[in-house]
């Protein structure tokens, strides 16, 4: 269930971010279907879970780990104009070895955020951006 509890923390924090910033971004969450307006930039975040592991011989010990991404999805033909400062933004709210808890879990950041290349679709132009996470439970 910890990787649920990540995933919720990592996304209470980018709807924070979002919920202070001047200009509004849609962010769309795991699962959930969105068409966005025409000429649209908009977020899509969700969190890659990797193996769960436990490094304790009596068993009482996880280990969580996996990556947290969000793709900045902007008008195909717009260039890094609109992903750029997305990019720079997102990088200043998950800094490295920064430490979120919520219900007894704490989770670390253990890579620095990073920008993937850029997809170009017909409509879209698609900037991956992610970071991994480590949390360790007992």
């Amino acid at each position: 269930m910890s990787h649920a509890i990540i995933a919720t923390i990592y996304e209470e924090k980018l709807i924070a971010w979002n919920a202070a910033r001047s200009e509004k971004l849609k962010i769309v969450f795991e699962n959930k279907a969105y068409t966005p307006a025409a000429g649209e930039t908009y977020l899509r975040a969700f969190t890659i879970p990797g193996d769960t592991a436990s490094n304790t011989l009596g068993g009482d010990h996880r280990l969580y780990t996996g990556v947290f991404q969000v793709s900045i999805i902007a008008p195909a033909g717009t260039g890094k104009f609109e992903t750029n400062p997305l990019v720079s933004a997102l990088t200043n709210l998950f800094p490295l070895y920064a430490r979120n808890t919520k219900a007894e879990v704490t989770v670390i950041t253990m890579s620095p955020v990073d920008p993937g290349p850029g997809i170009t679709g017909d409509s879209v132009y698609t900037v991956p951006v992610s970071f991994s996470y480590r949390a360790d439970t007992n």
